[in-house]
Order: C-alpha cells, then structure tokens, then sequence
C-alpha cells in the first residue's frame, strides 16, 4: 500500500478499530488489553459514556468560536482546575508541547522583570518535555535534538534529582529565572526522585527567587494517584503544565500559574487558536467530573498495590529485573539489558505496553482498569519477561 505519511513515526503493523474501557480491538477483531492508554492518555478507557456523551452534546451546540470571545466553557474549566490544583489562572492550548513553550515564555518574562537581559532555565537529564524547538532543546536526550540545530538558547542542564548541582548553578550563575522539573520522568524511564527533591527545589526557587515551574503533562490529572504528582508533598509550584490525561483523548493542554506569575502574561504576549475550544473544554470537565463522582483517585493507589505487589511477587527475584516501581499507575520493570523487542512480543500476546530508554517496560494502564484485568497484566508481563530472558 502506499504511503502518504511523513516518515517520522515507525508504526507497529495493527490497526485498532474501536474501544471499550480498557480494551481495544484490531481490524479483524482480535482484542488487546491496553496497559498503555496511548501514553498515559485515555485515563477513562475507550468510549467511557460520560466522555462520549460530552463530545457529542458540545459538538451538537458549538465547536469553536475563537479566544477573541469569552468562552464560558473555559472560564468553567478554568475555575475547576484552580479548585483542584490550588494555581490561580491557566492558558490552553493543544498539547503538553505547547503547554511547556507557554511556561518558558513565561520563565523569560519573570527574568526579564528581574532585568535580566537574557534568562536562563534549569533543566534537568532524561526528561522529555516535547518536540517544539524550544521544548525538544529543554528536553534532556540528545536523540531528541540531534539533527535539529542550532538549538536555542537559554537552558542549563544538570542531573535529575541532584540538588547539588542545582545549588551549584545558583552560586555560579545571576541569570536564572525558573527551573523546568518533571515531578516523575515518563519517558526517561519512570525516575521517581528523593522524597524532599521537590520540596528543596521549592525552596531554592524562593531564596533565588526563580519560577518554580513542574511539568506535570504525564504524571498529571490523577495518574499518580493524585490530581497532581506536587500534592503528594505540601508545596505549590509557580507553574504546572497538563496535557495528556486532561482530554482522555481529546487534543487539550494546560499551563496553570500562580502568584505572581499568573499576571506574567498581558494581552498580545501569547495564544492558541484552537486552544479551549468549546469541545475541548466541555471533555475536559467531563474527565474531571467523572474521576470525581466515581472516586477513581482512591483506586488508582489500589490498583498501584495490586501491581506492584503482583509483579514483584512474580519476577521481582530474578536477577535479570533491577528494579520494579511506580506511583499510581505509572509503573516500570527495568531490566539489565535492552528490551525493545517486548512491544511487539506482548503485542502477540494481546497486551499493550511500552519500553523507554530501551530497558524499561513502560506501564501506563487506564484508571478503570477492574482486579480481573489487573491480574492479567501481570500474568502476561510475568510470561512475557520469562520467555524474553530465557532466549536472550
């Protein structure tokens, strides 16, 4: 078949033809458990009637108009987001992506009020904060960048949870104004940092009086078994991106400030022209109704037990497995060789997952995932994994 697609993905060869909570079915009717939620999206499964009956209702009144017009949905939204985050104002936008350009343009802002000719942002390794220009050279993997420069300017890398260096950088350089951290690095392979990492970052930000700005477009909108991966701990950021889990599919992304960086922006500094659309919006508010009325917070820290309990009960000894962790339902098994090719095996086997940093196996389950299904996961990982170290 002919192929008129750019080049820039290497699909699997499946097509899935429909959903239904946390399955998937291909074009000839094979059915797959999908403990990967299209990269920690789809947090309400496939065709979740709540989220269903939102797009169709919205869809059925008003689409788009444009952000030169109030749009009632948004402020709603918006109220509901500062409700559960504790941050002021949001900008939205389409991705996790444009989320993060919005938060760097708002760290340059807050420098250029410290008058600070050309402000700096601390980034950190192994963290992944999209594919814009500015977000793939914030992002902490050369593969990311490579092809790409000249890449731009302004960021300062140091290793993730090394307060350290951090510090360091503070005594070395005048010309910070904000730290860009994701609270758990997804795509560097679930990195869950020190328990006092985020706090002391906080604080550092307030002595240096930089923006303390968390990149939540993964580990947000309950995945972690909260609202937000911050909540764990008793501070609130200056800035926290969305994006993923906000839509459960639906195109939408978040940048929520509080603060005085919530009155960073000023009309003509930045924009979206889909950005809280409507539709988005109303999807938006449908997901957080729903993990509300069903109490799926709760059962996310459930399921998190059953998980890793189970996985670590049933290959957590062998010597080829490092390491088994998580919070919420955001887990990995990392093994001490690479395992790329455990995709397309568990494919076999009707299970959807993925592998980051080429030896991790990167879950991401939906949150209405049922005990049943739960224990199919790990019976499936458990073969999986058997099978994979014993022919390797």
């Amino acid at each position: 078949m002919d192929n008129f697609l750019m080049s820039n993905y290497r699909p699997l060869d499946i097509s899935f033809a429909r959903g239904e909570g946390a399955w998937l079915w291909d074009q000839s009717g094979e059915r797959y458990l999908d403990a990967l939620c299209g990269i920690g999206v789809t947090g309400l499964g496939h065709a979740h009637p709540a989220i269903t009956q939102a797009i169709c209702e919205q869809a059925g009144q008003l689409i788009h108009t444009s952000n030169i017009y109030n749009i009632n949905k948004q402020q709603q939204l918006a109220e509901k987001l500062a409700l559960i985050s504790g941050m002021s104002r949001t900008f939205f936008c389409n991705s996790g992506a444009e989320a993060n350009e919005a938060a760097i343009k708002l760290a340059r802002l807050h420098g250029h009020q410290k008058d600070i000719s050309e402000p700096r942002i601390i980034v950190t390794e192994g963290s992944f904060h999209g594919r814009t220009m500015a977000t793939l050279t914030a992002t902490g993997n050369r593969k990311v960048q490579a092809g790409f420069e000249p890449l731009v300017q302004g960021f300062i890398r140091v290793p993730y949870n090394d307060l350290e260096a951090i510090k360091t950088v503070a005594e070395e350089h005048n010309d910070i104004s904000a730290i860009l951290v994701e609270p758990i690095q997804g795509e560097g392979g679930i990195q869950i940092p020190d328990a006092d990492y985020l706090t002391e970052i906080g604080q550092l930000c307030k002595q240096n009086n930089w923006l303390f700005m968390l990149d939540e477009v993964q580990t947000g909108m309950g995945r972690t078994g909260n609202w937000f991966a911050f909540q764990q701990q008793d501070l609130l950021p200056d800035v926290v991106t969305l994006a993923k889990g906000l839509g459960n599919g639906v195109p939408i992304g978040a940048c929520l400030a509080s603060g005085p960086a919530a009155d960073l922006f000023q009309p003509g500094h930045h924009g979206s022209t889909f950005g809280g659309n409507p539709l988005v919006c109303n999807t938006a508010l449908a997901v957080i109704n729903t993990i509300e009325q069903d109490k799926l917070l709760p059962r996310i820290s459930q399921l998190n037990d059953i998980l890793l309990q189970g996985l670590q009960q049933k290959i957590g000894t062998m010597d080829a497995v490092i390491s088994i962790r998580g919070q919420g339902l955001m887990l990995a098994i990392e093994l001490d060789r690479p395992c790329t090719e455990l995709v397309s095996h568990a494919l076999k086997l009707g299970l959807l997952i993925n592998v980051t940093t080429e030896n991790v196996i990167r879950l991401l389950p939906p949150f209405i995932l049922n005990d049943e299904q739960a224990e199919d996961i790990i019976n499936i990982i458990n073969d999986l994994v058997r099978s994979f170290l014993e022919e390797s």
